[in-house]
């Protein structure tokens, strides 16, 4: 059985074809716009070049064209914004459905979270294509490997392509809190943008990422959009995860809930995480983080 990974991010593509070598027999990476998996990531990579004014959407029906050339079993594909639209056209087209933001395969099927996590399910396809948006930490320490053949894809033109209006640079923060041991997660517990500084702190004494909640990248815009942590953002797994502010709503927790040992720092004694953490601390995150950067 062949494999086709398609991701945004470099790293992803390599995790993703790491994971995609235990699944099937042959891995091929589309790599769109100069992304670059990196020596030895699959058995072949095959560039997508966008054409000038060409936006990342519009690369899906060559994505497509190397799909029906190379006929994989597999496809596993980063759940990014810009690659769910692109493998949402690729099922369509193979007759199939997307299984989406699987966290483990196994021999029943692809386990995933469902409702807003607030339940798990494991799924199979039905026809003979799998389709799956998969979290590059999903294969653990899983390592690639391949030959590394190299093809140029011709650019198919959509028949309706986008039109880029206008864009402007987008400051990221350079943080890969999926790579991070330990993350320092914020909350609507943060009164003002100030106060973050007392988790930043606490960053700085644990060699923490510094992650979100929702409320604090889409509604005050404190933080930026890539560290928000929850359903329909990061789903994490470090070593240590402090919840620091944070109430505890599922649509949170699911993205932090495999954390190896998980913390909690709340006022509210009755916080629904106090419920799902290892060890929790009452108070006022103002009072509670000085004293645990002192202490540290």
């Amino acid at each position: 059985m062949k494999a086709l990974v398609i991701a945004e991010r470099s790293e992803a593509a390599r995790a993703l074809a790491a994971g995609a070598r235990a699944l099937a027999d042959e891995v091929v990476i589309a790599a769109i716009a100069g992304l670059e998996p990196g020596e030895g990531a699959a058995d072949k990579v095959v560039r997508i070049a966008l054409p000038d004014g060409a936006v990342y959407d519009d690369a899906a029906d060559t994505v497509i064209s190397v799909f029906d050339a190379e006929r994989p079993g597999i496809v596993l594909a980063e759940p990014t914004r810009r690659m769910k639209a692109i493998v949402g056209r690729l099922a369509a087209h193979a007759g199939t459905s997307v299984i989406t933001d699987v966290m483990e395969f196994g021999a029943d099927g692809a386990k995933s979270l469902y409702f807003g996590g607030v339940a798990e399910r494991v799924q199979k396809p039905v026809g003979d294509v799998a389709v799956y948006t998969v979290s590059a930490d999903a294969f653990g320490d899983a390592q690639p490997s391949g030959a590394g053949a190299v093809e140029e894809a011709a650019w198919v033109a959509p028949a309706k392509p986008l039109e880029l209006v206008s864009s402007k640079p987008r400051e990221l923060s350079g943080v890969d809190l999926g790579k991070a041991d330990v993350v320092v997660a914020v909350g609507r517990g943060f009164a003002e943008e100030g106060e973050l500084d007392l988790a930043r702190a606490l960053c700085d004494k644990l060699g923490a990422g510094l992650g979100c909640s929702r409320p604090l990248t889409e509604g005050v815009d404190w933080l930026p959009r890539e560290t928000y942590i929850g359903v329909s953002g990061l789903m994490l797994s470090p070593k240590a995860y402090v919840a620091c502010g944070i109430s505890g709503q599922m649509q949170h927790m699911v993205g932090c809930n495999r954390a190896g040992a998980l913390f909690a720092v709340n006022k509210d004694k009755n916080a629904p995480v106090f419920k799902q953490c290892d060890y929790g601390l009452v108070g006022d995150v103002k009072s509670v983080l000085p004293a645990l950067v002192a202490a540290l």
